[in-house]
């Protein structure tokens, strides 16, 4: 909020090259944000495609997970007013990849109740597969 009262007052003096750089400064962070939640929604949907793989199985639960997070993704992800998307699909494999030691090990403490590691269900899962069908759900 501080940075739209900085900003009318640069507009109001006439300092506009003041104003687009905070106008640069508040895109950056508008998008750091979209990212980050984008990389939580795609920690999330990972932790349950390795969970249906590593188990050969789904519920219900991890179904609908995996709907409203593929949903959360595309809602943030969408441009409004232009159309199109903040993040192409190698900058969203990217994410995806990022996150998927971290979902991996939080995966590990859900699935087969706990019993192994993360290295040990990484055996279980083809990580390379699991990133492409993300991918895939999310660009449905």
């Amino acid at each position: 909020m501080e940075e739209l009262l900085e900003l009318r007052q640069f507009l109001e003096q006439g300092k506009i090259h003041e104003a687009l750089l905070l106008v640069d400064e508040l895109e950056e962070m508008s998008l750091s944000d979209k990212i980050n939640k984008i990389d939580s929604y795609g920690v999330i949907l990972l932790i349950h495609l390795i969970k249906q793989k590593a188990e050969k199985r789904s519920t219900r639960s991890w179904d609908v997970s995996i709907e409203n997070t593929v949903r959360e993704i595309n809602k943030i992800n969408k441009r409004r007013k232009s159309g199109g998307f903040y993040l192409n699909q190698a900058e969203l494999m990217d994410i995806l990849q990022q996150g998927y030691q971290v979902a991996l090990k939080r995966a590990a403490l859900e699935a087969f109740e706990g019993r192994y590691e993360a290295q040990e269900l990484a055996e279980m899962v083809d990580q390379q597969e699991t990133l492409a069908e993300a991918l895939e759900l999310i660009q449905q």
